[in-house]
């Protein structure tokens, strides 16, 4: 007999199989039992025929209950009308446990109910769909920037000051001394990119934004790219290519799941390089010439960053916002230093910013003269000037957010389902 996962199945065509997994749903016509089976790596239906069972093991198939957990011995047969075009005639079935009262039913339930049972409802399959596409999208980018030369560079989650010079932070009590949880690891990625070249941070970030919008976590996790002698054009290249690299993995490894999740795949098709650009002063007029009230120098909204988004069926990079809009590290544009030569990518269908990037300041002068304008502590970064006064290059990086980018792929309303366990405002637990 052969032990073997339901996403494998496919390799066993008319041979007996041995899952181990949970019952998700159960329906029966009589003389036929219809047992759908999730194992983790997808779902199966399992035929109980009574003619060709025992009558004790249809019996017992009649009183499974909902997450029981069972091993189930069947046949595999190739059907079409299944999702996955596979289904199993059962031959035999070992219950481990019967469960009974499980709370999350299949059907309707309230969004605080279904948050305050998340370690439940992560197993249903729309939920374990999503966090499959989640594990995908982490899983491309890696590989795409392992295959270009990167090196995975861990920054630490605990850190002495800000990164992004705001006051949205978590303090904590460091053995007596005040410190902060994170809110990126760039700074440290670029003293690697100093010592590596090519290299990337994965990791969670923190926000103390008091924001309840359908977009914000309190917690979320950020893939940070930082590359030596790379300057703001090679920037935008380096992001499309990620980009394009994980929805075109996502489309060849994860169809099933999109399709369960009901995903329109034919707007993922769409997205494929070199992405839509349009500049920040063209952003500009563009907004206000279909009435929005804003001013150059006014930072985007959700609205404003919807609207330009819709314009286009592709990502689109907004570039060279004014200066005082973004963080103190940003390379100022030399024939226009009002403005700094960075980029944010909007996701298509109105989900906004996956990406913030930039290239980033090299001179130590600069440098110092921006910390000063911001007014951060210059003792907290005088390493961080070390890497402008000794071998400084010019380099550029970004931070894709890893929740928003999974919000897009999957067609999501909120994003608190692109993480097994979100942090949110008003939410942390479980």
């Amino acid at each position: 007999m052969i032990k073997c996962s339901i996403s494998d199945v496919k390799q066993y065509e008319g041979q007996e199989v041995l899952i181990k997994g949970w019952l998700y749903n159960k329906r029966s016509s009589g003389k036929i039992q219809f047992l759908q089976l999730r194992d983790g790596s997808g779902f199966i239906q399992a035929i109980v025929e009574k003619s060709r069972v025992s009558p004790e093991l249809f019996e017992l198939c009649e009183h499974l209950t909902q997450e029981s957990s069972i091993n189930v011995v069947g046949r595999v047969r190739s059907d079409k009308r299944a999702p996955s075009g596979y289904e199993m005639d059962v031959i035999d079935v070992v219950v481990n446990q019967l469960t009974e009262d499980y709370p999350i039913a299949l059907k309707e339930h309230g969004v605080e109910f279904l948050m305050d049972n998340r370690h439940l409802w992560i197993r249903t399959e729309r939920q374990s769909a999503i966090l499959r596409i989640r594990h995908e999208i982490i899983k491309s980018a890696m590989e795409f920037l392992n295959n270009h030369g990167f090196i995975k560079a861990d920054a630490p989650i605990i850190t002495p000051a800000t990164c992004e010079g705001t006051t949205d932070l978590f303090e904590i009590d460091y053995f007596g001394e005040s410190a902060y949880l994170s809110q990126t690891g760039q700074l440290y990625a670029e003293a690697c990119a100093m010592a590596l070249g090519k290299v990337y941070t994965l990791g969670p970030a923190f926000r103390a934004e008091k924001s309840k919008t359908r977009r914000h976590l309190i917690e979320f996790w950020m893939l940070e790219p930082e590359v030596a002698y790379l300057e703001h054009e090679g920037n935008l290249e380096l992001q499309e290519k990620l980009v394009s690299y994980i929805v075109e993995s996502v489309l060849k490894n994860r169809i099933l799941e999109l399709k369960a999740i009901g995903r329109d795949i034919s707007a993922l098709e769409e997205i494929k390089i070199p992405f839509e650009r349009m500049s920040y002063d063209d952003a500009i007029k563009t907004l206000k010439n279909n009435n929005f009230d804003i001013e150059w120098g006014d930072d985007f909204g959700s609205p404003e960053e919807t609207f330009l988004a819709n314009l286009y069926k592709k990502p689109l990079f907004i570039t060279e916002y004014p200066k005082h809009c973004k963080a103190f590290y940003m390379q100022p544009n030399p024939n226009r230093p009002e403005v700094v030569l960075c980029d944010d990518l909007l996701a298509p269908e109105g989900y906004g910013e996956i990406i913030g990037g930039s290239q980033r300041i090299h001179d130590y002068d600069l440098m110092v003269q921006r910390l000063e304008e911001e007014n951060l502590p210059m003792d907290i970064y005088k390493w961080y000037l070390d890497l402008r006064k000794y071998g400084s290059v010019p380099h550029s990086g970004f931070g894709l957010g890893i929740e928003r980018t999974v919000a897009w792929i999957c067609g999501l309303d909120h994003i608190r389902e692109t993480i097994p366990f979100p942090r949110m405002l008003y939410r942390v637990t479980p």
